[in-house]
């Protein structure tokens, strides 16, 4: 049996979780159509592999710090890197920026209700790494704790 390659091991914890961001992406911008009065938008559904695409590009932006974001797609030569251009539009990039979700804001509740969710934004992602992490990770018997996490002290508002 061969080992599983990066990709694979990357898909088992995150296929989930990019199928969730393609569509509520799409729920969100579609509302966002519907809202308006000159009709619909011409910009297509966001597909999963664009959302690989901009997760890798968004990751790939930390380790090549600029100063604006759209200074990864100049054309300078100063400034010029082929690879964001190449992977996706730099107008595509944006469009995803500003409608990436991660849940249907028609589900809002109430928060005045007693039991409200302070993490309902994202909360079904929460749910999927939660279980993706039980599924596939056991940890050993043996684990290194890190001494900042033993005393904790302060007050988590989200803790279950």
């Amino acid at each position: 049996m061969t080992a599983p390659s990066s990709l694979n091991v990357f898909l088992m914890y995150f296929e989930e979780i990019i199928t969730l961001l393609m569509v509520k992406t799409n729920r969100y911008h579609q509302d966002y159509v519907d809202g308006l009065d000159d009709g619909p938008c011409p910009e297509p559904d966001v597909t999963e592999v664009e959302i690989f695409v901009f997760l890798a590009l968004t990751v790939q932006m930390g380790h090549c710090v600029r100063d604006k974001l759209t200074d990864y797609w100049c054309t300078l030569d100063q400034l010029y890197t082929p690879f964001y251009g190449t992977m996706m539009n730099r107008d595509r990039y944006l469009h995803i920026l500003r409608y990436l979700h991660f849940t249907d804001n028609r589900n809002e509740p109430d928060c005045t209700e007693e039991n409200f969710d302070r993490l309902w934004k994202i909360r079904d992602l929460f749910e999927i790494l939660n279980h993706t992490f039980s599924k596939f990770y056991n940890p050993s018997e043996n684990l290194a704790i890190d001494e900042v996490f033993v005393p904790f002290k302060w007050r988590v508002i989200f803790k279950e």
